[in-house]
């Protein structure tokens, strides 16, 4: 993909949100191995997909994920500390602990949730975008989603809805070519999922979403036209998940090792070190200095999380409500 120009500045911010995301799955893998959390869904390899798009975004905008969004709340700007204490369940964290690693939210920062059941999100992003248009304020909405929920119904009710008001809503599927075992070749009819977009009049676009470059282009063109008011982008991110769908997992008792080392060899960090060096945006120097950088930060968000409390057990009767019919 020919690349309009990407600034130094936005460049080494990519690098360096993929390196901290790396560097806190990595750890969280550790502390998962250790029993301080559990459900862990590693979005290792995935990093480039939500950095390359969240470059766009502001403060005001809104981001939703899925039960694998580790890398969604990095890249959308959450705090770590608060980040690493929810996985492990302290009061410190974002969700005072309640939520986990499959339910990061952080309204303030324009996280409105990850969550754990499948394509749960899409509708309500989709009634996010509504609101902003609706108040004029704006802001774009956007969710991501797994080639597992591309199918779900709720999908295609909410881009045939999004299409018809256009909404500033930017659908994202992180196509990882495998919904936990299920081979997406044999899920997915036609061999596409960005066509889908046709069938309701939007623009569907595949990405490599191995190149943080190439999701930083598509990511601008989708952000401009939502905030321009005409309307949504369906996005297939085609990246890949290096580890198994959770902790547990084997991935090679469903996909050869030869397939894995071919995206390994692709990986999102090194193609975008490579770039940056390559085209003189900054020194191996500086970018050492990144590395350690964000290898600190994560330490420091572990140490955080392991010295914090457990939330008092009065703690679980409070921020919860009960609907009566």
């Amino acid at each position: 993909m020919p690349y309009t120009e990407i600034n130094r500045d936005s460049l080494l911010w990519m690098y360096e949100t993929m390196v901290t995301i790396r560097r806190f799955e990595e750890q969280s893998r550790r502390e998962a191995d250790a029993g301080k959390l559990r459900g862990m869904h590693s979005s290792v390899g995935q990093e480039a997909v939500p950095t390359g798009l969240c470059a766009h975004l502001d403060e005001n905008d809104y981001v939703l994920g899925t039960h694998r969004s580790h890398h969604h709340c990095i890249a959308k700007g959450l705090d770590l500390n608060h980040m690493m204490a929810e996985l492990l369940g302290k009061s410190t964290g974002t969700g005072k602990g309640k939520g986990g690693t499959m339910h990061i939210a952080d309204i303030d920062r324009g996280m409105l949730g990850a969550n754990g059941v499948v394509g749960s999100n899409i509708p309500v992003a989709t009634g996010v975008a509504l609101t902003a248009k609706v108040k004029g304020t704006n802001q774009v909405s956007v969710v991501f989603f797994g080639d597992g929920a591309s199918s779900q119904g709720v999908l295609h009710e909410s881009m045939n809805l999004a299409g018809i008001w256009k909404l500033p809503v930017i659908f994202v599927c992180e196509n990882n070519r495998y919904a936990e075992a299920t081979p997406f070749e044999y899920s997915v009819a036609g061999g596409s999922i960005s066509n889908r977009a046709d069938g309701y009049g939007i623009p569907g676009v595949s990405v490599d979403g191995q190149s943080v470059m190439d999701m930083f282009e598509v990511g601008r063109e989708a952000v401009a036209r939502a905030r321009a008011g005409d309307g949504p982008t369906l996005i297939e991110a085609q990246t890949y998940r290096y580890m198994g769908h959770f902790g547990a997992d084997d991935p090679l008792g469903y996909r050869s090792a030869e397939e894995q080392q071919y995206y390994i060899d692709r990986d999102c960090i090194a193609n975008c070190r490579a770039h940056i060096l390559e085209g003189s945006f900054a020194e191996e120097s500086e970018l050492e200095e990144i590395d350690a950088s964000c290898l600190a930060a994560v330490n420091e968000a572990t140490e955080f999380a392991n010295k914090s409390p457990f939330p008092d057990p009065e703690e679980l009767l409070q921020d919860v409500y009960v609907s009566y019919s």
